[in-house]
């Protein structure tokens, strides 16, 4: 099976311009994910996809040097752009997963994919977002190609094309829908937050993996919250974002998703 992963990414980020070029022990953000997400048992073939304005001529510049597929597309329809790599790279299963994730753990990629493959065929879309219990930045969405193309043709909200998968989850009546839940009961998804989209998440990022890289390359999701058990000094670095994400600005368009879910920034 072709399995394609498709790491979204562009310069423009309104809140942290070219965050994902930021340097982290001699490479970029994004350099560290992709080392990550090479990890993942099963064979995959990663494509960033990006926008075609030349700004994001840079990020296509770190694909080739990583060895990655490349896809140019719509800046802001990010739907399109998935629908279209995937055209592309002929895919039969598609993985999003966002370039904002530079600290995602394979293994939980790897237990969404065994998720679906024990039940192939029984779902349309499985992802660890709905509800969601993972610490914010290990977000993996897996969709079918077929599906991908049915959103791709019925989708029209703004946040919707931005967004990508929204219009699945929002129409449970419509796709058959998995979730993968954290063995350990727990919910992490408000409290820690692994994601980047602002300085302070930068300074989080850094200040992890210049702690636990050294000592083991490929450490995990446990290692790190482990590590901010013991470093409150490194879990406060950011912690006064975490729970905020984009739902924020959507709740009065957004039938599944409540104010629980996410934070306003004070």
């Amino acid at each position: 099976m072709n399995i394609v992963v498709v790491v979204q990414a562009r310069m423009s980020s309104s809140r942290l311009p070219g965050k994902v070029l930021l340097p982290v022990l001699g490479e970029t953000l994004l350099y560290r994910q992709i080392e990550r997400l090479r990890r993942i048992r099963r064979p995959i073939r990663i494509v960033l996809a990006t926008s075609t304005l030349p700004a994001d001529d840079v990020i296509a510049e770190q694909a080739a040097i990583m060895r990655l597929d490349c896809f140019r597309g719509s800046l802001n329809n990010l739907l399109d752009r998935h629908y279209q790599a995937a055209l592309r790279y002929s895919a039969d299963l598609v993985l999003k997963i966002p370039s904002d994730c530079p600290l995602i753990d394979p293994a939980i990629v790897d237990r969404a994919l065994d998720f679906y493959f024990a039940h192939e065929g029984a779902y349309d879309y499985v992802s660890n977002l709905h509800p969601a219990t993972f610490p914010d930045g290990n977000d993996v969405e897996i969709i079918t190609p077929e599906c991908l193309e049915r959103v791709w043709k019925a989708a029209g909200r703004p946040f919707e094309l931005e967004h990508t998968t929204p219009y699945i989850w929002e129409n449970p009546h419509l796709f058959r829908i998995g979730n993968v839940v954290w063995a350990t009961g727990l919910d992490y998804s408000m409290s820690h937050r692994f994601t980047i989209d602002y300085l302070d998440d930068y300074r989080f990022i850094q200040a992890v993996y210049e702690t636990l890289y050294p000592i083991n390359a490929t450490f995990s999701c446990e290692e790190i919250i482990k590590l901010l058990s013991e470093r409150p000094d490194i879990y406060m670095l950011n912690h006064r974002f975490a729970g905020v994400n984009w739902y924020r600005n959507h709740l009065d368009e957004l039938t599944t998703i409540d104010s629980s879910m996410t934070k306003k920034i004070f």
